[in-house]
């Protein structure tokens, strides 16, 4: 009798084992999550301000300028010179994107179907805008939590100072210049940069 309820424990014991390796096997199939740091830009996905993920790899090879916006802030006209800048230099290889925050003076107060609303009825905002973030703080968003640590000219590394900060990404998603809010899309150390980007292939 004893042998039958060794040889059922045995049993029992050698299954158990099986399934355990299995379900080991299992998951060392599944492939680990990556947690290599981000080596430029194009390296994050955002919400489009619709709410649907979109890779920013897909901008490789473009010249991005990267813009944090708000609705009611005295540099919410910039609005119409980002448009312009957009549509003089989009078939060269030049794209806008707008990241929407309420971080500074809650001069972002919206949702992101009322700023939609606001940048296509007051400024006819062309270029892509993505959902509502937080581009400074303990919530601040990955991808301006790898921007304010790139070491940049004119404006150095650290945090966002306000609304209409700038930052020009290369071809390659390398941060190549950091402009401060109040200086304009039309200024000329705006201009030549990008000019300059852009005559890169």
């Amino acid at each position: 009798m004893r042998s039958i309820h060794a040889m059922t424990l045995a049993a029992v014991m050698i299954g158990a084992l099986m399934m355990l390796g299995s379900a080991v096997a299992s998951w060392a199939d599944e492939p680990a999550p990556s947690t290599q740091p981000a080596r430029s830009a194009l390296d994050f996905t955002m919400n489009d301000i619709d709410g649907h993920p979109v890779d920013l790899s897909k901008y490789h090879g473009q010249v991005i300028l990267m813009v944090n916006v708000a609705s009611k802030c005295g540099n919410t006209p910039q609005y119409e010179g980002l448009e312009a800048m957009y549509q003089k230099y989009k078939d060269q290889g030049l794209v806008i994107l707008g990241f929407p925050a309420n971080n500074f003076g809650q001069q972002e107060p919206g949702n992101n179907e009322q700023i939609k609303e606001f940048c296509q009825s007051t400024y006819d905002v062309k270029f892509p805008m993505f959902s509502k973030i937080s581009v400074k703080g303990d919530d601040i968003a990955p991808l301006y939590q790898y921007l304010i640590q790139q070491q940049t000219a004119p404006q150095p590394a650290g945090e966002i100072s306000w609304n209409f900060e700038k930052f020009l990404i290369g071809r390659d998603g390398r941060v190549i210049a950091r402009f401060s809010p109040r200086t304009q899309p039309d200024d000329p150390k705006v201009v030549e940069a990008v000019e300059a980007q852009l005559g890169k292939s």
